[in-house]
């Protein structure tokens, strides 16, 4: 119980950094802090959740990363479903609190965004339904791979949620303008609940595309890494 307090708590701070960063900072007139801000905000909270977390749960905080690293063989099989559990309902309060908190500001409109994926006519940067899936296919097969190399035994481990936040940030400053970047199901499930309408209507796509890509990725490392780790 105690790792997946563990998922539930990293993945409500996942949630509430970056997705409150987009919601809330980031196009603050005159000061807001843009793509570039909320890429480094998302990393950040990773970053920060692996120091904390990472020695109690392995700090996964993602659906489809509980999926990469159970293909490659760290996750027991029993443990796999209570993971990614813990992660969408710890993105969800986090949704929750978001909401409440943006609620509180005049002209609030939910339906606007708050910090939904989307293709199409919802893609920040109109990309069509194939360019978002390939994106995130490819985007969080490449973040597990990370992953799994950077906590590898033969790794220095201590840098790990070093080189994870920072992987994470530059998948935000590509893939922002396609999808408002998900490669995480419970990340996307946090805000397109409270959304309704189009965003979960769309949200299959951010299940899908980031479980594909993390087999894809746990594969291709087990492939390079020799099976010996």
């Amino acid at each position: 119980m105690k790792q997946y307090g563990a998922e539930f708590l990293g993945t409500f701070w996942l949630v509430l950094g970056g997705c409150g960063s987009a919601v809330l900072a980031a196009s603050v007139p005159a000061v807001g802090i843009g793509y570039l801000g909320v890429s480094l905000a998302f990393g950040l909270s990773v970053l920060t959740m692996a120091y904390a977390i990472g020695p109690i749960s392995g700090a996964h905080l993602n659906p489809a990363v509980s999926i990469g690293v159970w293909v490659g063989g760290r996750l027991p099989t029993r443990q796999l479903l209570p993971y990614i559990l813990a992660q969408v309902l710890g993105g969800l309060v986090a949704g929750g609190v978001l909401f409440l908190i943006a609620s509180g500001k005049a002209g609030f409109d939910v339906s606007a965004g708050f910090a939904t994926n989307g293709y199409g006519e919802h893609s920040p940067g109109g990309y069509s339904l194939w360019a978002a899936f390939i994106c995130e296919v490819v985007l969080t097969g490449v973040f597990v791979l990370i992953i799994l190399g950077a906590t590898s035994v033969r790794a220095a481990t201590e840098f790990a949620p070093l080189a994870i936040g920072l992987a994470l940030t530059l998948i935000h400053l590509i893939s922002i303008p396609v999808t408002n970047t998900s490669v995480n199901p419970a990340r996307s499930t946090a805000v397109a609940f409270y959304v309704g309408d189009w965003a979960m209507s769309q949200l299959w796509l951010f299940w899908l595309a980031p479980i594909l890509g993390a087999v894809a990725g746990a594969l291709v490392y087990r492939l390079i890494a020799g099976g010996r780790d």
